[in-house]
């Protein structure tokens, strides 16, 4: 292959790159933009949310990841969701601790 050959080659190159990019972008502009759909996955707290509501009652951590894990089919990490639901605990977002690691729903916690 010569210079002509290889400048020729690289140009076309270049030129079917431009073209699909152009295609690209004329398409973008011609469809209307469909929203994304929200996600539908479920939060770790959500799920320790859903357990804590089904009980009814102050759950141990231990308790709470097994019912997790039995409802949901995710096992928790035992740290991970004890530091989230303390945080939670101190903002006074919808839990309260009754005993070390045992959590409850606000307004369920026992007398």
């Amino acid at each position: 292959m010569d210079k002509d050959e290889v400048e020729a080659a690289v140009l076309r190159a270049i030129e079917l790159s431009l073209e699909v990019q152009l295609k690209a972008i004329k398409r973008l502009r011609s469809e209307p933009r469909q929203p994304r759909a929200p996600r539908k996955s479920t939060s770790q707290i959500e799920m320790v949310y859903d357990v804590l509501r089904r009980a009814g009652k102050p759950l141990h951590v231990t308790e709470i990841i097994e019912r997790v894990e039995k409802l949901h089919a995710l096992k928790l990490d035992r740290e991970s969701i004890v530091s989230t639901l303390v945080k939670k605990v101190r903002r006074g977002d919808r839990f309260v601790r009754t005993d070390k690691n045992v959590f409850a729903l606000k307004g369920e916690e026992p007398s």
